[in-house]
């Protein structure tokens, strides 16, 4: 009996240990779906991207495992408990990338949405001011870029007029456009309509000065682009040369690479290198990001 008892021990032990690990990950994944893809969906919903939540469950799942498999193809293998631990983290850490990569491409999407807001915005307030001098309200102005302009300038000023019809207060509407956008150079022309309506004052001149300021540092913002590429570039290759190296070694002498990383000096010297990376690529985004 004794004989049976110690593996039935050791399978109900590892039921359990699945069974707790199962839990986690159940619990994750509804953490994951509830928070994480509603938030995201509803940030997609604020560049008038409309996609459903459950669409983007799908699709973040469906990159994680496609990663995982491959991964754990390419790296692991069933021969060996090590090529079956590698194969493991390597697709774990490729399916947390797939996971976060809809939050990461909103992100790149919202920037560029931001820039091109900003250059339409130039144009917009020469038209609004061009509205104002033969006599529109500021108002009809606001229609008339929702009627003449492209998006995201005749989508955003639209939300507002639509907001306003429906009884929200002037002040309110601009204070959601300006969350909405964020944008620097919309703050300046909002507490400038806000200011004009409050004390009075020629809001054409304002406009006018306030495209040409922003014609101008866009001018200045795409000269510093062009002049910062190449500490751009060289920030980039530096940082994944490490990279790029242990991965070459470790395709070659596998066993090599293990065994230095298993030891406390490997280890040692992984995590000062990990963190001169960080600081370096620190130092350098200081450095090349400039603030106008």
């Amino acid at each position: 009996m004794l004989h049976y008892a110690i593996p039935f021990l050791y399978l109900i032990c590892f039921g359990g240990l699945t069974y707790y690990v199962l839990q986690i990950i159940k619990s994750g994944a509804e953490t994951y779906n509830k928070a994480y893809t509603e938030e995201t969906a509803r940030q997609f919903a604020d560049i008038f991207l409309f996609i459903p939540h459950q669409r983007i469950v799908e699709l973040a799942w469906s990159a994680a495992v496609a990663a995982f498999m491959l991964f754990f193809l390419a790296a692991g293998s069933f021969a060996t408990a090590t090529g079956f631990i590698k194969g493991m983290l390597g697709g774990l850490l490729a399916a947390a990338v797939m996971l976060n990569l809809p939050r990461w491409y909103l992100a790149l999407l919202k920037h560029r949405r931001l820039e091109q807001f900003n250059e339409q915005l130039v144009d917009a307030l020469m038209t609004m001011s061009n509205a104002l001098r033969s006599g529109s309200s500021i108002t009809q102005a606001f229609e008339h870029i929702a009627r003449q302009n492209q998006p995201p300038v005749s989508q955003e000023f639209n939300l507002f007029l639509q907001e306003t019809r429906l009884g929200v207060r002037f002040e309110d509407a601009l204070a959601n456009l300006n969350r909405r956008i964020n944008s620097d150079d919309l703050a300046l022309m909002i507490r400038a309509i806000e200011i004009a309506r409050q004390t009075g004052g020629n809001l054409t001149e304002v406009f006018d000065k306030i495209s040409s300021v922003i014609r101008e540092r866009i001018k200045i913002q795409k000269r510093i682009s062009a002049l910062t590429s190449q500490g751009r570039l060289q920030g980039i290759v530096v940082g994944l040369m490490p990279v790029v190296l242990a991965a070459a070694m470790f395709i070659l002498d596998p066993k090599m690479i293990v065994s230095f990383f298993m030891s406390p000096a490997g280890i040692a010297v992984a995590i000062a290198a990990l963190l001169l990376e960080i600081a370096g690529a620190l130092m350098i985004r200081k450095i090349i990001n400039i603030d106008i």
